[in-house]
């Protein structure tokens, strides 16, 4: 491999994944990121409620990521071989916790919809 391109990342993760978990996975996060922009759009602005109880998310998001990932590839923390193990494993961490707190805020919004409407007097 002389050159890391698209293509050749698709063809790693679907191997790693198999092909329909691969884009079973890529169909739920296109899903839940419109829900995202859509309730953005909807209410305008953020809510710092959901938005903090999102961010208290990430620790778990992190976590779970990691451990999913490595049960996809069988691999265990003891077969972290290098600077670059460790720099991939931060990056699947980074990416759990941003999904998983784009994904709590975005439930609590779709939720509690109604409830704070009717605070707000609309």
């Amino acid at each position: 491999m002389k050159e890391l391109t698209f293509g050749t990342l698709i063809a790693v993760f679907e191997e790693i994944f198999g092909h329909g978990l691969w884009w079973f996975m890529v169909a739920v996060a296109v899903a839940i990121t419109t829900l995202y922009l859509y309730v953005l759009i909807r209410d305008r602005s953020m809510s710092m409620r959901k938005f903090l109880w999102a961010q208290l998310s990430m620790p778990f998001g992190a976590i779970a990521s990691v451990l999913y990932v490595q049960t996809m590839t069988s691999s265990h923390f003891r077969d972290i071989g290098g600077p670059i193990d460790v720099i991939v494993l931060l990056g699947v961490a980074v990416m759990g916790a941003i999904g998983c707190a784009i994904l709590v805020y975005t439930i609590q919004s779709l939720l509690h919809e109604k409830s704070e409407q009717s605070l707000a007097g609309e």
